[in-house]
């Protein structure tokens, strides 16, 4: 009788980063879903995102932040070093639950800048790190398993560690983003009741793409190292 097949860790963390992979396809179909479903949704007031950020940032005291469109699809994003809102087309000149929400979350990140979130500093002080680790982790991990060297794989972990580091950091900054987001939204009435619910739902499916982006790099970590064990 042949024997039973027996699962390894290297299968295993395979099968998790497919699954990952999978599970990271349909969070993002959620969030573009969700955007377009409220995109479709006229708020009351009839604000732009543009509009809406303006209103946020001011009611903030925050008067040195500018705001401009940019493109893309959900390429929305706060430049701490320029100081600078960049929304999307569909955000920026938007008039829609969506548009709303999705400024506001910026507008969060920009709070958070003022106020010298620690989190936030701590998040702006780890992009050359994770710069560093994106770029050299695969090159020492290639490099280690070319000449069969375990310490080059080793190498390529700690690097490596520097993704997750950020990853980790940046969950909770996004998080924070975005329940400063709600709370400015509904104390200056910028959506209401159903518009509201519309718009936490929106930020709760981005936020749940941070979640799966920290797990698939620990999982990946955890692969890396079981690989440079079995090399010793």
């Amino acid at each position: 009788m042949r024997a039973a097949y027996s699962f390894g860790w290297s299968e295993i963390f395979y099968l998790l980063t497919i699954l990952l992979f999978l599970v990271s396809l349909i969070c993002s179909g959620v969030v573009k879903s969700r955007f377009r479903r409220f995109a479709k949704v006229r708020p009351a007031n009839g604000l732009t995102g543009a509009m809406a950020a303006e209103r946020i940032l001011r009611a903030n005291g925050i008067f040195d932040v500018g705001i401009a469109q940019t493109y893309g699809t959900l390429t929305d994003n706060y430049d701490p070093n320029q100081k600078r809102l960049n929304l999307s087309e569909a955000v920026y000149s938007g008039t829609s639950v969506s548009a709303i929400a999705v400024a506001a979350h910026e507008c969060g990140h920009a709070i958070q800048h003022a106020q010298a979130f620690p989190l936030l500093m701590l998040r702006k002080a780890l992009v050359p790190v994770c710069n560093i680790g994106s770029m050299g982790s695969y090159i020492a991990i290639l490099l280690g398993i070319l000449f069969s060297y375990s310490g080059l794989i080793v190498l390529g972990a700690v690097l490596f560690s520097g993704i997750v580091l950020f990853n980790l950091v940046t969950l909770p900054v996004e998080v924070d983003a975005s329940r400063r987001a709600l709370a400015e939204v509904e104390r200056l009435n910028l959506l209401t009741g159903e518009e509201m619910l519309g718009g936490r739902k929106v930020l709760v499916a981005a936020g749940m793409t941070y979640f799966i982006s920290l797990v698939a790099s620990v999982v990946q970590l955890l692969r890396l190292l079981s690989l440079a064990s079995r090399r010793r």
